[in-house]
């Protein structure tokens, strides 16, 4: 007859089997998706607007820009139910935004310099973005300086 009083053990172990089996299994997939698709996006247009400017990559700013600040957006959205793709859309939007209000904030009306920077690792391009995407998440970071110009 098996013994009862073992039995939390074993489901004790088990648990523990699985929850150091799963991290081996976590997706990170990395995305360089189009800058461009997202700034043409109906998302864009009604969360961020067109009262800052961005400047991506190697672009350069409008001259005689003051510089107010360098700063890193973090934003992280709930892919379940959705395509990488879009997950990684909705979270460089909600980055933007980010970068958006703290420019207000700062006085300025550009960011300039803006790259993705996961992980504080730089990836710099005028014309896409770095998104990781896991099985529930997707995440994008951005960093960019705050700049006053002329328009």
């Amino acid at each position: 007859m098996p013994r009862i009083a073992n039995a939390p053990v074993a489901a004790l172990v088990a648990a523990l089997l699985v929850g150091f089996a799963l991290p081996a299994v976590a997706r990170n997939s990395v995305y360089h998706l189009s800058i461009k698709d997202v700034l043409d996006s109906e998302d864009f247009r009604t969360h961020v607007g067109n009262d800052v400017m961005f400047f991506f990559g190697n672009q350069s700013a409008p001259a005689g820009a003051t510089l107010k600040g360098t700063f890193v957006a973090n934003h992280k959205t709930n892919s379940v139910g959705k395509s990488d793709e879009r997950a990684c859309a909705w979270a460089m939007v909600s980055a933007l935004v980010s970068l958006r209000e703290r420019a207000l904030r700062e006085g300025g009306n550009a960011v300039v310099n803006v790259v993705s920077y996961y992980d504080k690792i730089p990836f710099a391009s005028e014309t896409e973005y770095e998104c990781h995407a896991g099985g529930i998440i997707a995440g994008v970071v951005l960093q960019g300086t705050i700049a006053r110009t002329s328009r």
